[in-house]
Order: structure tokens, then sequence, then C-alpha cells
């Protein structure tokens, strides 16, 4: 009886120590309030969807992005400057170490053997790419006839979102100070988003709100921030490192619940959700 006691008071001892030593997690990935524990993520939110500029080149690990990702449990997942081997391998962690099944849908603009590896002669693509907990149809990748400083463009699918077929679109415009060719790359966009009554157009649009270039998008939809419109009196959250909002997720008549702006270690963008009532 003694014996077992002491194992007990050993084994209690251990356990405060490690906390102690470990100390807590790092400030910027700190669970938000409303998402689960990691190790506890084993269904999606069903309502929830999600966008992330991976930042590439920026050689952190897939064992995080996944981790970062399985804390919010989204529907779908939209990611920016993503290689098709690190989506493989987030999409591979995702089940296995968390137990969450997704379908993925690459976007892939050009191959870069320089941020993706691969072969020489045969380097990863680069771009945007999908996840997504329901099986999606007609997947279309476009690249923009202009893509500025580097190839761009945008990846469409249809999924399921809070239980009702939806059109969902993932796009990263030109980098900063090419207005013009932003201009031109959200006339493509909005021209095909325009075709669905309803529709999620989520992404990395390197613009603030109030830059002319996104009019043809705020013409056809809102930001899951109701706060946040293009007007100077909006209130819209940044999204970036460097204080501005470069990340939407724009809805086409479908009503806002509640969203979060979460920073990250591992990228310069951070990680945008909403949950959504697709009515």
């Amino acid at each position: 009886m003694v014996l077992k006691e002491g194992t007990r008071w050993l084994a209690g001892a251990v356990v405060v120590a490690w906390i102690v030593v470990a100390g807590p997690s790092a400030p910027g990935d700190s669970l938000p309030a409303g998402s689960r524990p990691v190790d506890s993520a084993r269904d999606v939110v069903a309502n929830r969807v999600m966008t992330w500029n991976l930042c590439n080149p920026c050689d952190e690990s897939n064992v995080d992005r996944a981790a970062r990702i399985a804390a919010f449990a989204p529907q779908v997942v939209g990611l920016q400057e993503a290689c098709t081997g690190d989506v493989r391998s987030v999409r591979d962690h995702l089940e296995n170490l968390h137990g969450l099944v997704y379908h993925v849908e690459y976007g892939p603009v050009l191959g870069s053997w320089s941020r993706c590896g691969g072969a020489p002669w045969k380097p990863e693509g680069y771009g945007q790419a999908i996840l997504s907990a329901a099986p999606m149809k007609d997947p279309v990748n476009v690249e923009y006839p202009d893509g500025g400083s580097e190839d761009r463009g945008y990846l469409a699918v249809t999924t399921t979102v809070d239980d009702r077929p939806v059109r969902v679109f993932n796009t990263h415009l030109a980098e900063r100070r090419q207005e013009t060719v932003r201009a031109d790359q959200t006339a493509v966009l909005a021209a095909e988003v325009a075709r669905n009554d309803r529709a999620i157009v989520m992404g990395d649009f390197n613009a603030v709100p109030h830059a002319p270039e996104l009019a043809g998008m705020w013409a056809l939809a809102t930001d899951a921030d109701p706060q946040c419109h293009p007007s100077s009196t909006g209130t819209c959250a940044a999204t970036t490192d460097w204080q501005s909002k470069f990340d939407y997720v724009f809805l086409r008549d479908i009503a806002p619940l509640k969203h979060g702006v979460h920073p990250t270690r591992h990228s310069d963008h951070h990680i945008l959700h909403a949950d959504l009532d697709v009515h």
C-alpha cells in the first residue's frame, strides 16, 4: 500500500515538473477561444471555412501547419503560396495525427523547384489548394492572363458547406504595387463569381479593403466580418504581420455568423476563419 502511494506521488511530481519546464505555448500559437484542443479534433465544423497564406518559402514544418488547421477543424480550407507536396503532407498529418480526413484539389500556376523541390526537370507545383471534408466536383484551375511579377490564378470547386452545396473560390492576386494588374485579375475572377447565386471567395488579395481594384468584388459580395467594408468608416482587422488586411472571405448570398483572425509564427499572414449560415 505504501509502495502504491509513493508511486502515485512520484507520478504527480513528474507531471508538475514537466508543466513547469515546458511552460505555456508561444503567444502566437495559443488556441483561440472557440477552437478545440488539437488532440481532441476528430470532426470538422460543418459551417466553418478558413483561408491561410502559407508564406512559402517560410521553411515551416508541415506538422505544425497541420496542427494549426486542426485547431479550427474547418469544413473547407483555402491555402495560398502552397506547394503540392506540402499540401499532400499537411493532408496526411491532418488524418494521421488529428483524425481529420480531407479531400484535396490542387491549383498550381507554376512549377517552382527553388520553392517546392521535386526533380529539377519536374518541379513541384506552386499556387493554391483547397481542402474539403466533403467531396468536391467541377474543379476549375485558372491562370490569370497577366500574373504580374509572378504567375497567379484562382481555383474553384463545388462542395458542401453547412450541409448545402456552394461554389468555393480560392485566389492569390498580384503582389503589392501592382494595382492595375490586380484590377484586371479581379475582373476575371468577378465575372466567374457572378455566374453563381451563392459563392464563397477566399484568399490573399494583396489589397486593403478600400483599394479601387477590389471594387468588382465588393459589388458582388460582402466580407465575413460585417464591420469590414470598402468605405473609410469600415473596421477591418489586419490579417498580416505588417498590419494590413489582405486576406478575405467574401460571401455571396451567404450570411456570416462569426469570424476570427489569428496570428501565427508559421506565416506572415494570419489565419482567417469564418462560421457561416449558408441559407
